[in-house]
């Protein structure tokens, strides 16, 4: 009996381990998904079928790379039926409404692929979901041996939620290359989005070659390089050479452009005006409202800004000046050939975080306000907005900017991006404009995503479940006017490749989801099994990524039964993990105590050592907090500790 009943669990692990193999791990979800039994294995010899080519003249270049790289087979694209094909990309010579431009239909059979969209985006989507159907090492670099290419057989419809599914990428903070942008387009379509919004300009450097106003580039691309933790740094000394940035001339700008539309992604170029200018006012002083600002220098990272509770105030001027006629004419030559180097409709004019502390100074502005009956610094920001409008629209352009620029009144034709919170889109929709939604609360993926005591330093915390719970449209509003939204990489703590990768995935993933998903599909453990899927094809493309999802979460209490004493409660974002602790300095493995319920604090203990377990084996790191530190996080003294029953 014995026997039989460890054959019977043997088989029941072997057909749990086939299902776990065989399941689907698209991202984002698709709308719909059937498996059909079976499996479609690439042959040496592959046939793309495609009659409609100049369309999809990209696409199928990159189609015919992907599968032969690392496959070494070949590859032949032909724009004649063929019985042999085995892989059909057909474009509905009849449209099909359910679609719309990006959907498509995916059926895999164990004989062929056929894909089918009303235009050449959905083809694009569809193959890339294709590609997630075959192994991981699909998108390995090089040749990979002893795989079997095969593909589970299944018909999917797919289309998107929303039209705008974009990421701001920072390349003021710390210049991104030509070709460093290149690979951030190639990693982020691989997830469906398709807006691409650059951040080009800001105190810390001017990316963009504006002809007309050379020194835009020649002294606002450059500044003295520190490295550390940003905005703790040194002022720089007068002779440090200024040597750290960079831009991109617009001949790159065209080159850009050009490979994010080939892939079906537009480019969002922000100037960011009237604050976060510093860049612009150390190359043309005179923009600025405020005397002595010839002397001033491109930021390094030094504090130039005094948040406190309530709001900021700027250190140094780093404004252009609303009462300076001259800012008008050098914003009109900024955006003439801005809008001649890109052709999506809409130029975002920033908006967000402007101190006025220098307006409040300025004779200029308290003259302009009492000619114009203007009450308010925010309603002095608002007549600039509006200004501002009038020079993109002349431009055959429209307006977006940073939900500030409501305060005040909002110009007439502007959209939103919404950051601080929902509250700003919620009132943009109210009275009816358009709106892409943002918030910090939900997609800023520059915050740490795990905890502070091993995450590289910011001030807030984005786990990847929060960032997956995003509902994009309020219940108040006209969701039509929801177009959108997208994620923000902003990157003062970000100088590299990798550690931009690492804080994009995998919360990059879920934003995908929350944006091109149906939100009755979304599932969270679903999504976490496929986001671990995924950890292995990134592994294959060597794509650098966060693996805080396993790790555990710390949540000190104060305890209401002792004096200033503190209490802490383990938990996991992901399902079916043992989490480990220890409080005498050792590491702890799953030998150790295994957390069951809240924890009391010995009385002398100095750390918390904590690490996840899934089946055996370690998955989660080890987290080591100072029990200090857990006491700070509550506000505890640390005068006494509660000691453990």
């Amino acid at each position: 009996m014995r026997k039989l009943t460890l054959l019977l669990l043997s088989v029941l692990a072997s057909l749990f381990a086939f299902a776990q193999d065989t399941s689907l791990t698209i991202i984002p979800q698709p709308v719909s998904e059937q498996l059909t039994g079976g499996h479609f294995v690439l042959p040496a010899s592959i046939v793309v079928e495609a009659r409609d080519q100049k369309p999809l003249a990209h696409t199928l270049q990159d189609l015919k790379t992907h599968l032969s790289l690392p496959t070494g087979y070949s590859v032949t694209i032909t724009s004649q039926p063929s019985p042999a094909a085995t892989i059909r990309l057909v474009l509905n010579k009849t449209a099909d409404n359910t679609l719309g431009a990006e959907g498509y239909t995916l059926s895999v059979t164990p004989k062929s692929v056929v894909i089918r969209a009303n235009q050449a985006a959905g083809i694009f989507y569809g193959i890339g979901t294709l590609y997630q159907l075959l192994p991981k090492e699909i998108g390995s670099p090089v040749p990979v041996k002893k795989v079997s290419w095969q593909a589970p057989c299944v018909t999917i419809t797919d289309y998107p939620r929303f039209s705008w599914r974009g990421i701001m990428l920072d390349v003021a903070r710390h210049f991104s290359t030509k070709q460093e942008v290149k690979g951030f387009i190639d990693e982020m379509v691989q997830y469906k989005f398709n807006l691409l919004h650059l951040h080009l300009t800001d105190d810390e450097g001017w990316r963009i070659e504006i002809k007309s106003l050379p020194k835009l580039t020649t002294i606002g691309a450059w500044n003295v390089r520190r490295t550390g933790t940003f905005g703790t740094f040194d002022a720089p000394a007068a002779n440090e050479p200024k040597d750290y940035g960079g831009y991109y001339t617009q001949d790159d700008i065209r080159e850009i452009v050009q490979y994010a539309k080939d892939r079906f992604v537009d480019i969002l170029p922000e100037v960011d005006v009237p604050g976060h200018s510093l860049a612009a006012v150390a190359s043309y002083p005179q923009l600025s409202c405020t005397e002595g600002s010839e002397n001033y220098r491109v930021r390094s990272g030094e504090k130039i800004m005094d948040w406190h509770k309530g709001g900021f105030t700027a250190l140094i001027d780093n404004t252009l000046c609303p009462a300076n006629e001259r800012i008008y004419p050098f914003l009109d030559s900024v955006f003439t050939e801005l809008a001649a180097l890109f052709p999506f409709p809409y130029i975002h004019v920033g908006g967000d975080e402007c101190a006025k502390n220098f307006w409040e100074k300025s004779d200029a502005v308290k003259q302009l306000m009492q000619q114009q009956g203007l009450k308010t610094m925010e309603e002095v920001q608002s007549y600039f907005e509006k200004r501002v409008e009038k020079i993109v629209e002349s431009k055959g352009k429209k307006v977006i900017g940073w939900d500030e620029i409501l305060e005040g009144g909002l110009a007439p034709n502007a959209a939103v991006m919404s950051w601080r919170g929902v509250a700003g889109g919620i009132a943009a929709a109210k009275l009816g404009h358009q709106v892409v939604m943002s918030p910090t609360t939900f997609v800023y993926l520059d915050y740490m995503q795990g905890d502070a005591a091993i995450e590289p330093p910011v001030y807030a915390t984005l786990r990847l479940s929060t960032v997956y719970s995003y509902e994009p449209v309020p219940d108040s509003v006209d969701p039509k006017l929801i177009i959108g939204g997208q994620a923000t990489l902003w990157s003062e703590q970000i100088y590299n490749v990798r550690h931009r990768q690492y804080m994009l995935w995998p919360r990059g993933m879920a934003v995908a989801e929350d944006f091109w998903s149906p939100k009755d599909k979304k599932d969270w453990n679903s999504f976490a099994h496929r986001v671990e899927a995924h950890f292995g094809r990134m592994d294959a493309e060597q794509i650098n990524y966060a693996r805080s999802m396993f790790d555990a979460i710390i949540t000190p209490k104060k305890d209401v039964s002792a004096f200033d004493s503190i209490t802490v409660d383990l938990s996991t974002e992901v399902a079916g993990l043992d989490i480990y602790y220890s409080f005498d300095n050792s590491h702890p493995d799953n030998f150790y105590p295994k957390y069951t319920s809240t924890l009391s604090i010995p009385k002398e203990a100095a750390w918390l050592k904590v690490i996840t377990y899934r089946n055996g084996r370690p998955i989660g790191r080890e987290i080591d907090v100072p029990i200090a530190e857990l006491q700070r996080r509550v506000g505890v003294t640390g005068i006494s500790i509660k000691p453990a029953d």
